[in-house]
């Protein structure tokens, strides 16, 4: 069974700098907004509560259409198919996310030394993906989209924003790449689950690996 997740806040408009993919409605008219914006939190809310009681594998569009009293059509309307509802599921804890590392303290945040900042994000990242870790796996991408999609791509970006101040003559794209591996949903359940290995151990193998990387 995955963790709760955290409460939803009120709709509001993405942060600066967010590459995440918004979902909610298109149209012109503040109110049309607004109630969209009620209705896709509601939809999240009942995503929500069917993931905690159930794991994200209970997650249907059909389940979440029950709980949240709507058709079956009104979910598909909102979020396209139940790969789009896992990733909306994911967008909150996700935007609170890249707040902490885009403006948030130190050394998560700027104020310290590229390598603090780097060994920071990937341990906050471990736990992250540990916290989440059956609805991370559920919403993975297929094929190309697994490298493409904007959340991946502006996590993989900032790790390659840090390596370049870090290493600035080393290939940093495909440095990141490699780095952004080791915190891969997939490699994470393997490494907890079948292997047995302490979050303890994942933790201070990143920073092994940061220190040898940017040494």
């Amino acid at each position: 069974m995955s963790a709760a997740l955290p409460p939803f806040p009120a709709p509001q408009e993405p942060f600066e700098r967010s590459e995440l993919l918004q979902l909610g409605s298109g149209d012109d008219d503040p109110c049309l907004r607004a109630d969209a914006a009620r209705n896709r939190a509601r939809l999240l809310e009942a995503a929500g509560r069917l993931v905690a009681e159930h794991g994200a594998a209970g997650l249907t569009m059909e389940a979440v259409a029950a709980a949240a009293s709507v058709g079956k059509g009104t979910v598909f309307r909102r979020f396209g198919d139940r790969n789009g509802l896992l990733m909306a599921l994911l967008d909150h804890s996700e935007k609170k996310f890249q707040a902490a590392f885009v403006s948030g303290p130190p050394p998560l945040g700027p104020g310290a030394s590229p390598v603090e900042r780097l060994d920071a994000f990937g341990r906050a990242l471990l736990r992250r993906m540990v916290d989440e870790l059956e609805l991370q796996l559920a919403a993975e991408p297929s094929g190309g989209r697994r490298f493409s999609n904007a959340p991946r791509r502006l996590l993989r970006g900032h790790v390659a924003l840090l390596l370049r101040q870090a290493v600035p003559d080393a290939d940093c794209e495909l440095l990141a790449m490699t780095l952004m591996a080791y915190v891969d949903p997939a490699a994470i359940h393997y490494l907890t689950t079948q292997c047995g290995m302490p979050m303890e151990r994942l933790e201070a193998g990143w920073t092994d690996l940061v220190r040898r990387v940017t040494r």
